[in-house]
């Protein structure tokens, strides 16, 4: 019997693979390499806007390679995540990735991958001469409870072979207990992820029979209990709860961003956003805005001109609100997504 470990936020595990550690500090970048896939699983949370072949790094598309890299220094990434879609459709592209961001970053900088195939071994062996640090494979749920009889036991034999740490990641659903006896049986890990209600798989699961865990969380109500079942079975698992993946996951690895790109004023909230004044204005107001504040003595590094007007300390703005504020002129404290032209999360006028 496994010794299981409570973690943050509703997860377990008796088990953690070095992606998963490094998950856990948000310190891995996301490459969403392609959002083809030739599988149809009904629960597959991809939106239909990434549905296509185009590539991401976290929220950044990716027009060229210098786009991954700086997406990966925004966050001082400590290494990389591989999804889709099914990357392995463009295999040569995984790969070219994988050598970029070990020559750019070191070998230290762990990668991770996902595959709902099952990679022969001389694709396998690319993938570990590349420098491919984990996989993760995902079979389809029709073939759970005869994982032996299929390419996935050969694919995990051979991955383990060429030194490259193996799993398997599925949502925690009915028919898991076999998958727990599997890895077993290849000594490879589980990760189990609480199922999710999404845009594109809504329809799908409640056609099933699958509803809310309550009316605030996306979760599926039971997914938990399939993952508890597995939990003393199986030698090497982990629980990723619906509540941890948004309330930590994401958490440190906004505020880990934020950290390393927030301006002398932007002011970092407890959730990984940033908060800062903006004063709209007509772009023939601008300069004169910009005068008024240097006139106030606002500090030049505490305010930045933009398109729309201009950014600075939202605590500055609020002093000098009674001021600044004329006719013409708009004026916000925002809270944004630290990424480039990250989403507004909230726009509150003054």
């Amino acid at each position: 019997m496994s010794k299981v470990i409570q973690g943050e936020a509703g997860s377990f595990y008796s088990f953690l693979s070095d992606g998963c550690k490094l998950c856990q500090q948000g310190a891995k970048m996301v490459l969403f390499v392609t959002g083809i896939c030739k599988k149809d699983c009904f629960y597959c949370p991809v939106s239909e806007e990434r549905r296509t072949d185009m590539t991401y790094a976290n929220e950044r598309k990716v027009l060229s390679d210098q786009d991954v890299i700086d997406e990966a220094l925004q966050m001082d990434a400590l290494g990389t995540g591989i999804t889709g879609g099914e990357p392995l459709l463009k295999k040569e592209r995984v790969i070219h990735y994988i050598r970029l961001l070990k020559d750019n970053f070191g070998q230290q900088h762990h990668i991770h991958m996902y595959t709902s195939t099952a990679p022969d071994f001389n694709t396998l062996k690319e993938l570990a001469e590349a420098g491919l640090d984990e996989i993760r494979f995902h079979p389809p749920e029709k073939a759970w409870n005869e994982l032996e009889e299929t390419g996935y036991a050969d694919s995990i034999k051979f991955a383990k072979e060429l030194g490259i740490e193996t799993g398997i990641e599925i949502p925690s659903i009915a028919g898991v207990e076999y998958v727990g006896h599997f890895v077993n049986s290849v000594e490879c890990f589980l990760n189990l992820n609480e199922l999710e209600f999404s845009d594109t798989n809504s329809e799908a699961l409640k056609k099933l029979g699958y509803s809310l865990i309550d009316d605030v969380s996306n979760a599926v109500a039971g997914s938990e209990r399939y993952a508890c079942e597995v939990a003393n079975d199986c030698k090497k698992m982990h629980f990723c709860s619906s509540s941890y993946k948004d309330a930590v996951q994401l958490r440190k690895r906004l505020i880990r961003i934020a950290e390393n790109t927030a301006r002398p004023f932007d002011d970092i909230g407890e959730e990984g956003t940033i908060y800062y004044g903006h004063i709209e204005c007509a772009e023939n107001d601008r300069d004169s805005v910009y005068e008024e504040l240097i006139h106030m003595e606002v500090p030049a590094e505490m305010m930045e001109t933009k398109s729309t007007g201009i950014d600075l300390a939202w605590w500055i703005l609020e002093d000098i609100e009674e001021f600044i504020k004329k006719s013409g002129r708009k004026l916000y404290i925002i809270e944004r997504y630290p990424f480039e032209d990250g989403l507004i999360v909230e726009k509150i006028p003054l």
